[in-house]
């Protein structure tokens, strides 16, 4: 339907905005779970009256630091490429993806940022209680912080409590409250904030077990790996609590992205779950091929995860693809016909109120309101591309997923021990602590890449699709942009390592060595 398009400057444009967006959040999870950790250490400090976890809280807070303010740069551009590299992204949806920004901006930025002052600066200059509710309200502006921004992401996955304006050609926000308690925004806040909560527990057991390996303030590493395993431990829980629902979401609203996670072609009743599995990368869709070379399935559990019951019909990609006439499903084809007639009626609606013809108006109106909940598909001109990446939707998941249940186990291990005062003891499992670190920000890195390549080919689901989406620049100017935002993104983050690990050495001032 659409000609003309430089797939050059959307996959440039796609490209900066994924490299903006993984940087980002090498610093983002740290310091959601740090703000937390740090304000539960200093409510200890404030109880007990414990110098040493006075001089705790002021260790792990200098790190915090580091890692705010570079975040912070990395996540100013990263909303500035809204406006530059997707301008008719921000055109469509600006009365609605912009509310919760602004609302970020405005109340959980400026409460983070007000308040952050008193935590860093404000020891001895006011009260212990009143730096310590400076330290909570941080942590709380944090993931305030975090959750309008997820719900503007979540209403990119299934977009809600809004109209379609045929007059001004935009999207617009007709109940804010069903935006913001949306059940996919929800889910989306609880388990991205809970799995940060992890990555910040992960980053404070690393640390401290590399101490401990050091033979380097032995107690100030035992008693922030106690409040860190029992934070992670928590958290970990919550998260896979919270992954189930956000699993069952996805099967209600983005079926396509679920089938894509289990590599799932042929829909069935009583769909099973895939523990483990290699998929046949020769597999197309249509074809009788096996999708994967060897599976281990856990039977009738993604019919239950995705529609709660053990029986219930889990459609697969052909399904989606070619239609299911038995379970009531339509092909993507059918819709992307009724999406052509959706625009076809808007050009002709639109043509008649240039010309002041208000009776043809009234006539087409009918014929695109009817049509109009398939429009993005009208600009689609293969079935096919409905379905994401499947190898990469599906091996991010199944990591995310196993890494999770890894953390469960890891957190309560080191729990147990710590509590029976012998973790100082197992080596291997210090060891396995410092590397768990990297594997949690490959954990939340994989999430994402779940949600976004799983979304595709939108960037709103079922509305527009992503080659419309980007701003009529030359592909030229986007390219230079990504590699200069590739060398300065490289280079904090070669500063933030090397400061980092400058500020570990040094440990914490004060106290005993040993």
């Amino acid at each position: 339907m659409i000609e003309n398009i430089d797939m050059s400057l959307v996959d440039w444009s796609r490209a900066q905005f994924a490299l903006t967006a993984m940087y980002h959040w090498l610093f983002v999870p740290i310091t959601l779970g740090l703000t937390f950790i740090i304000a539960i250490m200093e409510t200890i400090y404030v109880r007990t009256g414990d110098e040493e976890w006075k001089r705790i809280t002021k260790f792990w807070m200098k790190l915090f630091g580091i890692n705010f303010a570079i975040g912070v740069a990395t996540g100013i551009i990263l909303e500035f490429e809204f406006g530059t590299n997707w301008s008719n992204y921000s055109w469509f949806v600006g009365d609605i993806f912009g509310a919760p920004l602004a609302i970020e901006g405005i109340m959980a930025f400026f409460l983070e940022s007000t308040f952050i002052a008193v935590m860093f600066f404000g020891w001895n200059k006011v009260s212990k209680k009143f730096h310590l509710m400076s330290s909570w309200l941080v942590a709380f502006g944090a993931s305030l912080s975090a959750l309008w921004i997820l719900v503007a992401n979540a209403w990119m996955q299934s977009p809600i409590g809004m109209q379609f304006n045929p007059d001004t050609g935009r999207s617009e926000m007709l109940d804010f409250w069903s935006v913001l308690f949306s059940p996919v925004a929800v889910n989306k806040f609880l388990h991205t904030v809970s799995s940060s909560y992890i990555v910040g527990s992960l980053f404070v057991l690393a640390v401290s077990s590399w101490f401990i390996l050091k033979k380097r303030n032995v107690l100030f590493a035992k008693k922030s790996i106690i409040v860190a395993a029992v934070f992670g431990l928590i958290a970990s829980l919550f998260t896979a609590i919270t992954g189930d629902g956000s699993a069952y979401q996805v099967a209600q609203k983005q079926p396509a992205k679920l089938a894509a996670m289990e590599g799932l072609y042929d829909g069935k009743n009583g769909a099973g779950l895939v523990a483990f599995g290699v998929l046949n990368h020769s597999k197309e869709i249509g074809d009788s091929k096996d999708p994967y070379i060897v599976k281990i399935e856990i039977p009738k559990i993604l019919s239950f995860l995705g529609y709660r019951s053990m029986n219930a019909f889990v459609p697969g990609i052909n399904d989606l693809v070619y239609g299911n006439q038995e379970q009531n499903i339509m092909g993507a084809e059918e819709k992307i016909n009724r999406g052509r007639m959706a625009l076809s009626a808007l050009s002709a609606y639109r043509e008649a109120k240039k010309e002041g013809d208000t009776q043809r108006m009234t006539e087409i109106l009918p014929v695109f309101r009817e049509n109009s909940m398939y429009m993005g598909y009208g600009y689609l001109n293969d079935p096919n591309s409905i379905i994401p990446n499947v190898p990469m939707t599906f091996y991010s998941f199944h990591i995310m997923v196993t890494l999770g249940f890894y953390f469960i186990g890891l957190f309560a291990f080191v729990l147990f021990l710590s509590m029976k005062n012998k973790l100082h003891t197992k080596k291997w499992l210090l060891r396995a602590g410092i590397w768990s670190f990297p594997l949690g920000m490959i954990a939340s890195m994989t999430g994402w890449i779940v949600a976004e390549v799983g979304r595709q080919p939108w960037v709103i689901q079922d509305l527009l699709p992503t080659f419309i989406a980007t701003s009529n620049i030359d592909a030229s100017a986007v390219k230079i942009t990504f590699f200069l935002f590739l060398a300065l993104f490289t280079t904090l983050l070669i500063a933030e390592v090397r400061i980092m690990t400058t500020q570990i050495k040094s440990g914490p001032k004060g106290g005993d060595n040993v």
